[in-house]
């Protein structure tokens, strides 16, 4: 008979992190046929995508950050100051982005997240379709996944 003795700790450890991470990475390419294909291939590393909107003073006023992965783009922020909102900033940062995803990249999607007070509507109106709804998430907040395809 096998004596099961474990050990539970909770600290942030990197090294373990990254092992984890690492044997994580192991199971799905021996799990998934798509995932092991991507391997040894440019679309598996995630590339940034940044792109910024700079006003005539060369202050911040809007911006993309995201990565692109497996024909995907992923936006993570995208932002417009509040004095340069209603103009088309974030059209024109999410349509570059997109572009360059698409033309340079070769990507065929595109994901985000978004709150209900922020932007849902914005994307909708671009083509973004909802595909999950979490509410309270936090407390109170509900949040949106949505997707669009590149044509």
């Amino acid at each position: 008979m096998v004596s099961r003795m474990f050990r539970m700790v909770t600290e942030v450890d990197k090294e373990r992190r990254d092992l984890l991470r690492a044997r994580l990475r192991e199971t799905n390419t021996a799990a998934s046929p798509v995932i092991s294909a991507l391997r040894g291939t440019p679309g598996e590393r995630e590339l940034p995508l940044h792109i910024w909107m700079l006003d005539g003073e060369g202050g911040l006023a809007g911006g993309l950050v995201g990565h692109t992965w497996a024909t995907w783009l992923h936006v993570a922020y995208l932002w417009v100051d509040a004095r340069h909102r209603g103009v088309g900033l974030g059209s024109r940062l999410l349509a570059e982005a997109e572009r360059l995803a698409r033309e340079e990249r070769g990507c065929a999607a595109v994901r985000l997240e978004t709150w209900d007070f922020q932007a849902p509507e914005f994307y909708r109106r671009l083509g973004y379709d909802v595909v999950c709804v979490i509410p309270d998430y936090p407390p109170g907040i509900t949040e949106f996944t949505l997707v669009k395809r590149l044509g």
